[in-house]
């Protein structure tokens, strides 16, 4: 099921790189990649393979609440398969700072914790010359890669000469390159109608050559209402040498409101005949939408069909609704079922080769990947042998990224407004294992260790997890055993096609002390076959790991490639994952309750007294025996009673 120390320089697990997978790329691509793998090769082999891509824009949130929800819609949209998105840059927003709701926070956000290729905006905009570079420098240094190039719009009415800095984005591109040579990719912006403060069509075709021969990469249009608009822009483009990939903007009209807004910021008129559509239903957003997606969809074909066009990039406004209904219905929004591994991987350069993490954080991969962000190196091929690895401390359980995104209210319904006993906890956690609602009548959809929906392959285990949960065995990760099966497997499957998949069955669950002296009793007689690691919040430690190695528990097998473990159960990993496990009980259950209550006392006293378990069944390819593990152990705990009580 998966729901699922101290900051040190990083560990260090070397071992020789192993082939990549070459795929088409998306923006969540296929595998760790090369370096050579940057977003312009991977426009360049979509092209060459006539193969179109998408791509999204975003725009950071004004509150923190709205970011928590934001992160969230990268994921969904992620599934999809676009090849990169992109985040503006707001200058009333602080752009370049550290607050939750700053571009550079946004990006690197996608970047590092959703696997997103990421295009970040930066503006010549009120800024100097060296608050230009330290922006870039910040963002080389959060793992972002490519940069859109921008004059910006003025802060006035105006545009107001930068005497330290730069007024045209030409010279953006020129310092670029001249500061940070290849390392970043350069997008520019076109204006098919052109530029509003240019003197002429023809003259801001030429500043456009002038801003490609600086060094730019490829070119996303502003907004158009016809079809015709892009394709006379991009053969006067062509005609006068600009050679680079051009991607229409594509603005699907979502409301009257967001059409007036957009047409005002970027100075063109709405054309009569699309008014002449929207007026009479202005104040019905549904019907304006369902238009807007019809108009969208119907230009897009056109585009598509003219061969001109490689990828289409979406101005979503952070909706989803509209531009994900007009790519279903080009057939561009492809949710293939396979993971490339059973994680999903990051877009920081830095973390290229990672292709091995513990199992524990198999539902807060965004956690994993904050506290191991310091490292210098990341395992590959092997988890290796690490007597220390340094992982961050994560003290603050609200970062907006890690924090649940359903409000208090909906969580206190979801886990109880009062809890009687430890009986409803059980009840709590047997209701998220089973997606039957709880005794309020309410359905259990994220729990403090996983935020998101029950993993497909949970379906596997549900009436084991059912059972083992109401006794009080409260799970918070697990995986079912799985010999050869497909790579190609919709429930379990994961890398490329024509290979097998292997797991070993593993259960992580917290409970009592009583149960522990039980379960060390049942152990024994399962000492060959089930490696165990019991620990308690103070860090008592009891287990049967020879001398501490780490164990492969998910592995693929695939055609021309060494053995790939992406997933191991690392004991000393295990004990710092602890005691996130444990503070969440407090961080995101308790502290829903009013301090000193009997609510808020039952979660304490779990986290004070009980034990957090994982087991393994190393004879993967016999049926699962931890399930047996967990009968025994309460067979002889009322053996036991009846005997203590004869």
């Amino acid at each position: 099921m998966p729901i699922e120390g101290h900051k040190g320089m990083g560990r260090v697990s070397k071992s020789d790189e192993g082939s990549r997978d070459g795929s088409r790329g998306s923006s969540c691509s296929s595998t760790p990649l090369a370096d050579t793998d940057r977003l312009k090769d991977k426009m360049r082999r979509r092209i060459e393979s006539r193969d179109i891509w998408f791509s999204l824009e975003f725009f950071p949130p004004q509150t923190v609440d709205a970011a928590v929800n934001l992160i969230p819609r990268f994921d969904h949209m992620a599934v999809g398969g676009p090849l990169f998105i992109d985040v503006t840059w707001r200058p009333a927003g602080d752009p370049g700072g550290d607050k939750e709701t700053s571009s550079m926070t946004i990006a690197s956000t996608a970047v590092n914790y959703c696997g997103l290729e990421t295009l970040l905006h930066l503006t010549c905009c009120n800024q100097t010359k060296d608050q230009i570079t330290q922006h870039l420098k910040k963002a080389h240094s959060l793992g972002l890669k490519n940069i859109f190039a921008l004059r910006g719009d003025p802060l006035g009415d105006e545009w107001k000469t930068e005497e330290e800095g730069f007024n045209y984005a030409s010279d953006l591109v020129k310092h670029i390159r001249c500061e940070f040579n290849d390392y970043f990719d350069i997008c520019v912006a076109g204006y098919p109608t052109g530029h509003p403060d240019c003197g002429s069509y023809k003259e801001n075709l030429r500043h456009l050559k002038v801003k490609t021969d600086a060094g730019s990469d490829f070119i996303i249009t502003q907004l158009f209402f016809k079809p015709e608009t892009f394709l006379k822009f991009y053969t006067d483009c062509r005609a006068i040498g600009i050679t680079c990939p051009i991607l229409p903007g594509i603005f699907p009209i979502q409301s009257h409101h967001s059409l007036r807004q957009l047409a005002k910021l970027s100075k063109l008129q709405v054309p009569q005949e699309i008014k002449d559509v929207i007026d009479p239903i202005k104040d019905n957003d549904d019907a304006v939408r369902n238009y807007g997606i019809d108009l969208a969809t119907d230009m897009c074909r056109v585009l598509l069909k003219s061969g001109l066009v490689p990828g289409l990039h979406f101005y979503t406004l952070n909706r989803e609704v509209a531009t994900v209904e007009i790519l279903k219905r080009l057939g561009l929004w492809t949710e293939d079922p396979r993971r490339v591994l059973p994680w999903t991987i990051s877009a920081n350069p830095k973390r290229k080769i990672e292709d091995v993490r513990p199992i524990f954080w198999a539902s807060r991969q965004k956690s994993y990947i904050y506290r191991t962000q310091d490292w210098d190196e990341f395992p590959n091929g092997r988890w290796g042998n690490s007597s220390s690895p340094a992982f961050g401390e994560l003290n603050d359980y609200y970062l907006f990224y890690l924090t649940n995104k359903c409000p208090k209210e909906d969580l206190l319904k979801m886990w109880g407004e009062e809890l009687v006993d430890k009986n409803s906890i059980f009840d709590v956690f047997t209701a998220y294992v089973t997606g039957q609602p709880n005794s309020n009548g309410i359905k259990v959809t994220c729990m403090p260790w996983n935020n998101d929906a029950l993993a497909p392959e949970t379906s596997l285990m549900k009436d084991e997890l059912e059972k083992v949960n109401q006794m009080g065995i409260l799970t918070i990760n697990s995986q079912p055993n799985i010999n050869a099966k497909p790579s190609t497997d919709p429930m379990v499957g994961w890398g490329p096609e024509g290979g097998y998949v292997f797991q070993k069955a593993y259960l992580e669950f917290f409970t009592s002390s009583e149960n522990i002296s039980t379960l060390l009793k049942v152990l024994k007689k399962y000492e060959m076959r089930v490696n165990y690691q019991i620990v308690n919040v103070k860090g008592e430690n009891i287990n049967n790991a020879f001398n501490l190695q780490p164990i492969a528990v998910t592995w693929g097998v695939f055609p021309g490639r060494e053995i790939i473990q992406p997933t191991v159960v690392d004991p000393i990993s295990f004990m710092y994952w602890k005691d996130e496990a444990f503070a969440l009980w407090i961080e995101q259950w308790g502290k829903l309750y009013p301090t000193g209550s009997h609510s808020q006392k039952i979660i304490q006293d779990i986290h004070d007294q009980y034990y957090l378990v994982n087991l393994v069944d190393n004879d993967f390819p016999l049926e699962n025996c931890l399930w047996q593990v967990i009968d025994d152990l309460f067979k002889l705990k009322a053996s036991e009673q009846t005997h203590g009580s004869a």
